[in-house]
């Protein structure tokens, strides 16, 4: 729903950080190209800088200018100097800085402004959540519980779950009955998108399921293994050029399974995702291409259109 970027204030680190190989450039990067939309910077470790008004504004205007490069807008971004270690500024306003005045940001949902971390956190936009699709919940792990039997846990993306529902793991093929559902030990009467459940099922082991896979409805629209798949991929950081043959070990939603790009289809303006060039040969390091991916076994993907 929203990415918290943490950057240290301290001399040199900072500075490492929005470097070209960065960690902070490259969290910022991957929350934007993961579809993270919205952003909350907190300027941590402020009590190594003596809490220096000048150092908090240099750091802002760097950070602005790069976030802006990644694609967020600064304007709707709340910066907060914090002090993890300290607490300052956390949940509860500092003492320590007096100069500061608070963050303020404007989205569509309009103009808000407050001093704290918790607060700018408590500002975030409610997304959408996707009831009415059909159920999409892929597991993160399968456990197996004395007295119980097999629970396995995850996250509703879309849809609901909930007990007498008659449910299908993909690229599993196992259809089984959910006969309990619950969310931090509290049965619950339905899983609904953004919650994290376990969910008990009926006559199915732990071997035969598995994180990666990814339960659906049976009754409606169950998802299914994919032999192959086109998928939009910008290459962030690549010390050389990447062609049809390429397998890396793609992480989409809790599968982990390498995939072989086995055609570069057309090459595509990151920004814009307009077409560029037909075919191309390769793609190097800030290119963006719809490539046709072949998974080393089968996995469960479904058109971002369709599933968000």
């Amino acid at each position: 729903d929203c990415a918290i970027l943490i950057i240290a204030a301290g001399t040199g680190e900072f500075e490492a950080g929005i470097s070209k190989d960065g960690q902070t450039r490259e969290h910022a990067l991957l929350a934007y190209t993961l579809g993270v939309k919205q952003l909350i910077v907190a300027i941590n470790k402020m009590d190594t800088t003596q809490w220096s008004e000048d150092r908090y504004n240099e750091i802002i205007k760097e950070t602005s200018s790069f976030i802006k490069k990644v694609g967020y807008n600064p304007k709707t971004v709340a910066f907060v100097p914090i002090s993890g270690f300290n607490g300052d500024n956390m949940i509860d306003e500092s003492k320590a800085c007096p100069w500061y005045k608070g963050w303020e940001k404007e989205t569509k949902a309009g103009k808000s402004t407050g001093k704290t971390l918790l607060e700018a956190i408590d500002s975030i936009d409610p997304p959408a959540r996707p009831f009415d699709k059909p159920l999409r919940l892929p597991l993160q792990d399968v456990y197996k519980i004395g007295g119980i039997g097999t629970v396995p846990v995850g996250r509703v993306e879309t849809g609901i779950i909930k007990a007498g529902m008659v449910v299908t793991f993909a690229p599993a093929n196992v259809t089984t009955e959910v006969k309990s559902v619950e969310m931090h030990h509290e049965q619950l009467v339905e899983g609904t998108p953004g919650d994290n459940v376990g969910f008990n099922v009926k006559n199915v082991s732990v071997k035969e399921i598995r994180r990666g896979n990814v339960a659906g409805d049976s009754k409606n629209d169950p998802p299914r293994g994919a032999e192959s798949f086109n998928a939009q991929v910008i290459v962030l950081n690549h010390p050389g050029q990447v062609g049809a043959g390429y397998a890396p070990v793609l992480d989409c939603h809790t599968a982990h399974i390498a995939c072989k790009f086995s055609e570069l289809l057309e090459k595509i303006d990151r920004r814009t995702g307009k077409s560029i060039e037909d075919g191309p040969k390769f793609i190097k390091s800030g290119d963006a291409a719809i490539v046709k991916m072949v998974p080393s076994k089968p996995m469960c993907v479904e058109a971002f259109t369709e599933y968000p």
